[in-house]
C-alpha cells in the first residue's frame, strides 16, 4: 500500500512538471488554478483569436478593485497578481501610468476634505504668507513671510522645524527647492539667498544682480541654472554649478517692461512671462545660455514706441479698444534675429479673457501644467472689479507662417473668482497629476477640475471654452487667502493667508 502511494505522488509530481496535457488549466506553485499561456478559454476554438482587454474594461474594473480580461481571466484572486505583473512588464496595466488610472481614488480623497480636518500652523507675528513650497520628497514645507522670515515645517506631523530669522532685509516673496536639501529664496531687498537644510544657521550664499523687487524663482534641472525675475523687468540666470560663498556667475538673459511672473515648462523648453499690461511672452526652443536683447524683437520695440506716456507711468497700461482674440497673435520672426538662430523665438499673446474683450487686464499669477499641457493664469481687470482664472492649452502643430513659432494658446476653461482682497496677488496651483486646480477663494480655497469626473485635460477638451467644475470649497481662514500648494507626494494641500496662518488639509480616515 505504501509503495502504491509513493507511486501516485511520483506520478502527480511528474504531471505538475509536464504541465496540463490538454492545454487547459494549470496549477501554480501556490495551488491556485490559472489559464495556461497559449491555451484557449472555455467556449473558444483555435479559429477564434482571443481578445486582449481594452482600456475601457480595465478602467471600469478599477472601482471594484478587480482587473478582468475579456477572454483570458485568472481563475483565482491570487493569480490576479501574476497576470497584473505580466501585463506591467509588457507595458500594459494600471501601473504604467498610475495617475491616469487611479484618479478616482485621489478625487474622492480630495473631495472628502473638510475644514475640521485642517491643521493650523500659526505664524504669529511673521506677517502675511506670500508663498508656500514643498520639498520634492514632501518632507519639508517652506513658508515665505512678509516680515523677512522663512518658516520650515514638517507637513506630516505639523511640527515646526526652524524659523530663519531675518532671512532677508525685506519681505520674502518666493521659495524654490533645487533638490531635497538646497533651496533658494528671493525678496523685495533685491537679493536671492541659497540655503542648505543640513546647515540652516547661515546662508550658503547671497546673490546680487537685480535692481528692484525679486518676485519669483525657477530652476532648470538640465543645465542647473537658477532663473529669477523681478520688477526691474530683468530675467537673470545664475550658474549654481560654480557658486561660492560670495555668490555665483550670472548674466541678464532677458528684459521686458511690466514683468509680473516668469515660469519654465517642466521640460524647460519654453519660458512664459506674464505682464501687468495683459499680454504673455512665450520664448520657444529655450536656450538659457544666450543673452537676449529687446532690440532683436521687432514686436517689443513696437510696443515700446506705441505705449502712451500715461500707461508707461502707471505700469499697468490698458489694451484700450484692442479686442484681438487669442488666435490673432503677433510673432517675432526668429530668422530675423541676430545670427538667425532658431532658438529663443518669441511669441506675444494677448490671452482671451471671458467678458473682458474691451478692458485692460493684469496677469498676476502664472502656473504651468505638471505635464506641460497647458498654462494657468489668474488675471484681474485694471479697475480691480473682476478677477478670472483661465486655462490655456498649448497648441502644437504647423506654424501659421513660415517664420512663426510652432505653438500658441487656446482658452479651454475659465471661472470667475470672488475678487476679495483687491490689490493682492493670489497664487493658484495644479495638483501633481494635473487633474485638479486649487485657487484662493476669499477666506478659503476652491478645488476645481476640467469636468465632473476630474479627467485628464487631454480627455475632456471642449470644442468651445467652458467653465471649470467646482469640486469643493473650503473656508478655514479668518483673512484673505493669498497662496496655495499641493504636496508632491502626499494627499495634502496647504494654504496661507494675509493674517499669517497656514492651513493643511488632508482626508480624515
Amino acid at each position: 500500500m505504501s509503495s502504491d502511494r509513493r507511486k501516485e505522488r511520483k506520478d502527480d509530481a511528474q504531471s505538475r512538471l509536464d504541465g496540463p496535457s490538454d492545454g487547459g488549466s494549470a496549477r501554480d506553485p501556490d495551488g491556485d488554478l490559472y489559464q495556461a499561456e497559449g491555451s484557449l478559454s472555455p467556449g473558444t476554438t483555435s479559429d477564434q483569436p482571443q481578445q486582449r482587454p481594452t482600456r475601457g474594461s480595465v478602467e471600469s474594473s478599477i472601482d471594484t478593485g478587480l482587473i478582468n480580461s475579456t477572454a483570458k481571466q485568472p481563475l483565482s484572486s491570487g493569480n490576479n497578481v501574476f497576470w497584473w505583473l505580466r501585463e506591467r512588464c509588457l507595458g500594459r496595466g494600471v501601473v504604467v501610468d498610475p495617475f491616469r488610472e487611479n484618479f478616482r481614488i485621489m478625487t474622492s480623497l480630495y473631495s472628502s476634505m473638510n475644514p475640521a480636518d485642517s491643521v493650523n500652523l500659526s505664524t504669529r507675528t511673521h506677517g502675511a504668507v506670500f508663498n508656500l513650497e514643498y520639498s520634492p520628497d514632501g518632507s519639508v514645507l517652506a513658508v515665505a513671510c512678509e516680515q523677512t522670515e522663512v518658516l520650515l515645517f514638517d507637513p506630516i506631523s505639523s511640527r515646526h522645524i526652524k524659523t530663519l530669522v531675518e532671512a532677508h532685509e525685506d519681505c520674502v516673496n518666493n521659495i524654490r527647492f533645487l533638490d531635497n536639501r538646497l533651496f533658494a529664496t528671493c525678496s523685495d531687498d533685491t537679493t536671492i539667498a541659497l540655503w542648505d537644510l543640513r546647515k540652516l544657521n547661515s546662508k550658503v550664499c547671497t546673490l546680487h544682480g537685480h535692481t528692484s523687487w525679486v518676485k519669483n524663482i525657477e530652476y532648470d534641472t538640465n543645465t542647473r541654472l537658477l532663473v529669477t525675475s523681478g520688477f526691474d523687468g530683468n530675467v537673470i540666470t545664475w550658474d549654481t554649478n560654480r557658486f561660492t560663498e560670495d555668490g555665483c556667475p550670472h548674466k541678464k538673459f532677458f528684459h521686458t517692461r511690466y514683468l509680473m511672473r516668469m515660469r519654465l515648462t517642466p521640460d524647460c523648453s519654453k519660458m512664459l512671462i506674464s505682464t501687468s499690461s495683459g499680454y504673455l511672452l512665450i520664448l520657444h526652443d529655450l536656450d538659457l545660455t544666450q543673452s537676449l536683447e529687446v532690440g532683436s524683437y521687432r514686436i517689443l520695440r513696437a510696443r515700446r514706441t506705441t505705449a502712451s506716456p500715461d500707461s508707461a507711468t502707471s505700469g499697468s497700461p490698458r489694451r484700450g479698444s484692442d479686442s484681438r482674440p487669442a488666435s490673432n497673435k503677433l510673432f517675432s520672426p526668429a530668422s530675423q534675429r541676430e545670427g538667425g538662430s532658431p532658438r529663443n523665438s518669441l511669441e506675444v499673446v494677448t490671452p482671451e479673457i471671458p467678458g473682458e474683450r474691451d478692458r485692460g487686464n493684469c496677469i498676476t499669477s502664472l502656473q504651468l501644467h505638471p505635464k506641460g499641457l497647458a498654462t494657468l493664469i489668474r488675471c484681474s481687470s485694471n479697475t480691480d472689479d473682476q478677477e478670472w482664472t483661465c486655462v490655456y492649452e498649448f497648441q502644437e502643430g504647423a506654424p501659421v507662417r513660415a517664420v512663426s513659432p510652432r505653438c500658441s494658446l487656446k482658452l479651454t476653461h475659465y471661472i470667475e473668482e470672488a475678487n476679495v482682497g483687491r490689490g493682492y496677488i493670489k497664487e493658484l496651483c495644479f495638483s501633481p497629476d494635473g487633474r485638479l486646480i486649487c485657487s484662493p477663494y476669499g477666506y478659503g480655497i476652491r478645488l476645481m477640475a476640467f469636468d465632473d469626473q476630474c479627467s485628464e485635460l487631454v480627455d475632456c477638451l471642449p470644442k468651445e471654452s467652458s467653465c471649470l467644475k467646482e469640486i469643493r470649497s473650503i473656508y478655514s481662514h479668518s483673512d484673505v487667502v493669498l497662496t496655495t500648494k499641493f504636496s508632491p507626494t502626499h494627499c495634502q494641500l496647504a494654504s496661507g493667508c494675509l493674517s499669517g496662518r497656514v492651513s493643511l488639509y488632508q482626508p480624515k480616515f
